[in-house]
């Protein structure tokens, strides 16, 4: 079994261990939930068995427990090094930046090909207070955030990014992470996968210029926080930005002003997270020179 799964190439084997990092982080969760919403659905009791599980999952992948041989493998594809608290506020604003810039990609986007105007709803059986759902929803952002960023920008990043290149990481990565978000907009798939390869650029440039997946771990799981909760209240995910009609397309309009402002916005908050991210990239080296010495 170990010399077939050594004969597969790399980008295969990251993909592969990703995707298993993942079902085994998520599925768990979507029992537990769902159990919730069926039986003593007043209480988030849930996020108890939860948060043991993803504290397990955590230290698993990680590199604990057995087996002792992959012990080392599983520590350095997890990627999720110690990360300087001098450097910890310049990676949160980098990755700030970064998601700003996804706002304008979104006007271009939906400039190009229809976008689709509702995401798979957030149903909530009656009786369940509104406290409840609020803690169900931080706790499935944070199983997001973990397991999300333990698979596609640790395991599934990490050896495609020392063999090829972030680039080549990223964009496998992305592609992964897009087709992983089917079910939220499942006729719209192939339109949203800029989208999504943009959200893997900025979670992903994270990871390498601070050569650990905590900092976009962190923005992940609260920016879910967001994005879940206004989905829940409005009806309208992260990239239906506004409740007016979609805008036209590029073709029926020619390119206008509103399209050249978006792309030079975007450019703008683009050609600046890259910029954040090498000096973050910058920082962190400095960092690891001084505490080597």
């Amino acid at each position: 079994m170990h010399a077939l799964w050594q004969r597969l190439p790399l980008i295969a084997r990251a993909v592969i261990a990703g995707l298993i990092v993942l079902v085994a982080g998520a599925g768990p969760w979507s029992i537990l939930a769902g159990w919730n919403l069926r039986v003593f659905s007043t209480v988030p009791w849930s996020i108890v068995p939860m948060a043991v599980y993803l504290w397990l999952f955590w230290k698993y992948v990680g590199g604990a427990g057995w087996p002792d041989a992959t012990a080392d493998t599983r520590r350095t594809s997890l990627r999720a090094n110690p990360v300087a608290a001098d450097v910890w506020p310049m990676a949160i604003v980098a990755g700030l930046i970064g998601l700003a810039a996804l706002m304008p990609l979104l006007g271009i986007m939906s400039r190009l090909a229809p976008l689709p105007a509702e995401s798979q709803p957030i149903e909530v059986p009656p009786g369940i207070s509104s406290t409840t759902v609020f803690l169900m929803l931080v706790m499935a952002s944070i199983v997001a955030g973990v397991v999300e960023e333990a698979a596609f920008r640790g395991y599934m990043q990490t050896p495609i990014e020392r063999r090829h290149g972030v680039v080549v990481a990223i964009l496998v990565n992305g592609t992964l992470f897009g087709l992983a978000h089917f079910s939220h907009h499942p006729a719209a798939v192939l339109a949203m996968l800029p989208f999504y390869i943009g959200v893997a650029a900025v979670y992903g440039g994270l990871a390498w210029a601070t050569d650990s997946i905590l900092p976009g771990l962190v923005l992940h799981a609260t920016g879910d926080v967001f994005s879940l909760t206004r989905l829940w209240i409005t009806g309208r995910p992260e990239w239906q930005l506004t409740t007016t009609a979609p805008p036209p397309l590029l073709w029926e309009t020619g390119v206008d002003a509103a399209f050249v402002r978006s792309l030079l916005v975007f450019v703008a908050l683009a050609a600046a997270t890259s910029w954040a991210y090498w000096a973050l990239g910058r920082a962190t080296r400095a960092t690891s020179l001084q505490a080597v010495r």
